[in-house]
């Protein structure tokens, strides 16, 4: 159900979720502006969450369609418009590193919009390189990375930047600013794309209260648990409402408790129309949950069930 934002009883024109900015060249200045794939709207700030929990609902989280962007946008800064349903599209993709270390073999995959997906593999199978060519990280030895329609390999610097804005990155290593707060460090992202102190603290209440960190958002990194920090990481992430949120790891240094604490959060922002693609080793997660799992062996992408993990019995009792 599509809704408007209103606070003092006036509509607030929610932020352009759906928009990636990028360019293709040659191609005429066009938004995306599906409520298809919206992620979660921006709601007022005015009411706080349990201090030790996620919140959120789908009454908090409301779907709005995009408003336009009011700022002019060349024509090397847009994208065209699509009606397809895939997201991420990878044709043949094969990623070798000097001397002659090829890391993926001739990779294909679809993600359609509102997806969760989880990739999994040893360590050094792939997984990070995959997500990383997804936000133009890193570059193709040869096949085709499409995003949104778009083929990221032939976006230019400036193009391939606005680009990233819309798309969430959780690291497994959080990447903290450590001399900043867990608000500033949240409102980064923001502050850099030169968006108002108005409009920062807008979107900055939701994304703390999204992970339960409403009451924390004065304290440095070194004051946080592993747990807090990743999910100081995830607000980051999210603040910039993007369609798309690639979580490399998220849950690598964490224990089992905090881990499901995080996939809890996953799973309501896909709930909420955010397309996740997620890698782990965690077997325990994904063998508690339905959804699909891709598996990655020596650079080869297999699309296959995970089998789950024995219980183990001591030989004692």
């Amino acid at each position: 159900m599509i809704h408007s934002l209103i606070r003092g009883g006036q509509p607030i024109a929610p932020p352009d979720v759906t928009r990636l900015d990028m360019a293709s060249p040659g191609t005429a200045s066009q938004d995306i502006a599906s409520p298809d794939i919206a992620p979660p709207n921006i709601i007022s700030p005015d009411t706080a969450a349990p201090n030790n929990a996620p919140s959120g609902s789908m009454e908090e989280f409301r779907l709005s369609p995009s408003t336009p962007d009011r700022q002019s946008t060349s024509t090397q800064d847009s994208i065209p418009t699509t009606s397809e349903k895939t997201l991420v599209h990878l044709q043949h993709v094969t990623k070798v590193y000097a001397p002659n270390i090829t890391v993926l073999d001739n990779v294909s995959l679809t993600v359609q919009q509102r997806e969760f997906v989880f990739i999994t593999g040893a360590s050094g199978a792939g997984k990070s390189t995959l997500l990383r060519l997804l936000y133009g990280a890193e570059e193709i030895t040869s096949g085709r990375v499409s995003v949104a329609g778009v083929h990221l390999s032939k976006l230019r610097k400036r193009s391939l930047a606005m680009m990233r804005r819309r798309i969430g990155v959780v690291f497994q290593d959080y990447k903290l600013l450590p001399n900043r707060t867990v608000g500033e460090n949240v409102a980064f992202v923001l502050r850099a794309q030169g968006l108002s102190r108005f409009e920062v603290k807008r979107r900055l209440g939701p994304a703390l209260k999204m992970v339960g960190l409403m009451d924390k958002s004065d304290r440095f990194p070194n004051e946080l648990s592993g747990g807090e920090q990743q999910r100081v990481s995830l607000a980051r992430a999210i603040v910039n409402t993007p369609p798309l949120l690639l979580a490399d790891e998220p849950t690598g240094n964490l224990d089992p408790e905090n881990s499901r604490l995080v996939l809890q959060i996953l799973e309501r922002l896909n709930s909420f129309g955010v397309t996740i693609i997620m890698s782990t080793h965690d077997r325990g997660l994904i063998t508690q949950s339905k959804h699909r799992r891709l598996h990655l062996d020596n650079g080869v992408l297999l699309d296959r069930p995970i089998q789950p993990a024995r219980s183990w019995r001591s030989p004692y009792t």
